[in-house]
């Protein structure tokens, strides 16, 4: 099965017919019956599949050049110039067969069998297994994989690797990378949510090709005798969209009448397990290295470091999800410079927003899995408005009331713990991060989210003026969602004691002070908010003296 030749792709139209489709067909019907959505059931593959999509274009068909990108936006590619743009590369992607196979090992490695179910991110481990705690996600779900499931499943797992033990190293972005799309328009068709996220470059040489699709060489091991695999060392940086950081080998059985466990589609050939040997390819300086015109490895992946000249991290989902208080590192460059958004996100702000119509109304789509280590905890996915002007300097200008909404919501979110926490406990007798100040933390974000958003709007429709009162509105709401959370959380009863009531009252002054600008964690609020600090009686009083 050839990935570019064979239908295989789970695919929905605008009329809502489903097909499956190979990868040059993303284009079929564009003008009248466009395909809308990839038709996986899981998340994880509906993301992965956006990925391969992505770094094929990027691979073999990427536009040279802005204004390449711009008309292949207003009049899409032909289903048989595609299928003529993938042909040079066809070879890499035999998923089964006597020759190199996708993503698999080149050797045809002799170890036991792996259930096919272990390919799958989420799965439970050995220890799940003989501790008996598989208790939301079971053993033996997935019995045998037909080969389109079989193919996500292999290339999720190698692209988001988590740790896996000695010898199991982690994706070529470490263990379970964010991702972040650009989603152009509301209604956008799957070749618009594509090439607005395709990069700029320059498809690859016949002699680089095992540069870029490791599977086509030898394995480059790691371990003790072993060395990374580096841009522009030993791989090519297109390698960023095919990295193989484990061995692994499929098996394949012929299967008359076979159904895939996973899709409950038929296949003639099943994958009812998998081989493996440990040390495959550790991947070293690939974050935050140049790519393409100005771009950077990943194009998809936000990256951080925890200090000026230490080394870029891939940003990876952590419990809570993502929404606007991670605006900061995924959007827009933090204050500091410490946490920089995907090139595909800073392409589509700064430059195709602006060359494409003024009118589209586009989101950013996050999403990956949030790990802890080898284990999933769970698959984040979230969607959020991506509001931007077409003026540079005034692009600028709304960034930095967006970073000034997010740093105010986090001073407030952290005095409301606090507050809530001396109210309750008292000072110095219990963590500020434990669960019930996390959760009264997670309600704070979710209940201003809407509000954060609607400001952004109307300062977009603001133009040149003066934003001081959306920024009094904004702390207005920040006000009001607090005080609403400390209430809630913070109960008095009739058989609440004095120590307690006075202990709560104390709190709730304390943050009502805050959030009005008083005392000197409300001067650093107003700070932030260049709202002017309200003068207080007693300076008032000063200033009228002789």
């Amino acid at each position: 099965m050839n990935l570019l030749t064979a239908s295989w792709l789970p695919i929905r139209r605008k009329s809502g017919a489903a097909e499956t489709i190979r990868p040059a067909q993303i284009v079929d019907r564009v003008a009248d019956d466009p395909i809308m959505a990839l038709d996986w059931p899981r998340a994880d593959f509906r993301i992965a599949s956006l990925e391969f999509l992505i770094g094929l274009l990027a691979t073999a068909f990427p536009p040279k050049n802005e204004d390449i990108w711009c008309e292949t936006w207003e009049d899409p590619p032909s289903v048989e110039a595609l299928d003529e743009a993938f042909a040079p590369v066809a070879e890499a992607f035999w998923l089964d067969g006597p020759g190199p196979r996708f993503l698999q090992d080149l050797e045809n490695l002799q170890s036991g069998q792996e259930p096919v179910e272990r390919l799958l991110i989420d799965a439970p481990g050995d220890s799940t297994v003989k501790k008996n705690t598989d208790l939301f996600v079971h053993r033996q779900r997935i019995m045998a994989l037909g080969r389109p499931a079989a193919c996500m499943a292999l290339f999720t797992l190698q692209s988001w690797a988590p740790s896996g033990g000695a010898g199991n190293m982690t994706g070529l972005r470490g263990g379970g990378p964010l991702v972040t799309l650009v989603l152009p328009r509301e209604g956008a068709s799957l070749w618009e949510m594509v090439w607005a996220n395709t990069p700029f470059g320059v498809p690859p040489s016949e002699a680089d090709l095992p540069r870029v699709f490791p599977w086509l060489a030898p394995t480059i091991g790691s371990g003790k005798d072993g060395t990374s695999v580096r841009p522009g060392h030993n791989a090519h940086p297109l390698q960023c969209w095919w990295g193989m950081p484990r061995r692994i080998r499929l098996d394949f059985e012929a299967a008359e009448d076979g159904i895939c466990d996973l899709t409950g589609q038929p296949d003639a050939v099943l994958v009812p397990g998998w081989r493996q040997r440990p040390y495959g390819a550790s991947y070293a300086d690939w974050t935050g290295m140049p790519y393409g015109a100005g771009a950077s490895i990943h194009p998809l992946t936000p990256r951080y470091r925890q200090k000026k000249d230490a080394e870029w991290l891939s940003v990876h989902p952590q419990p809570g999800g993502i929404g606007y208080r991670h605006w900061a590192g995924i959007v827009v460059n933090s204050s500091d410079t410490h946490r920089l958004p995907a090139s595909t996100v800073l392409s589509w702000r700064n430059d195709r927003a602006r060359n494409v119509a003024a009118s589209l109304t586009p989101r950013l789509l996050a999403a990956g899995y949030d790990m802890d280590n080898m284990k999933a905890r769970s698959f984040v996915e979230s969607e959020m408005p991506l509001p931007g002007v077409v003026d540079p300097v005034r692009q600028e200008a709304l960034d930095a009331l967006a970073r000034a909404y997010v740093e105010a919501a986090d001073q407030v979110a952290g005095i409301l713990r606090q507050c809530v926490r001396e109210a309750l406990f008292g000072k110095g007798t219990i963590s500020p991060d434990a669960t019930l100040f996390s959760g009264l933390r997670e309600r704070f974000w979710a209940q201003t989210e809407g509000t954060f958003f609607d400001l952004l709007h109307q300062a977009v429709l603001l133009g040149d003026g003066d934003d001081i009162d959306l920024r009094r509105i904004w702390l207005r709401a920040l006000r009001r969602v607090a005080l609403d959370l400390f209430d809630s959380a913070v109960m008095l009863t009739p058989d609440t004691g004095t120590t307690e009531a006075q202990r709560s009252a104390l709190a709730r002054r304390r943050l009502g002070a805050a959030v009005a600008g008083g005392g000197k964690e409300g001067q650093a609020l107003m700070m932030v908010l260049k709202i002017p600090v309200p003068v207080t009686r007693k300076a008032t009083s000063r200033m009228k003296q002789p």
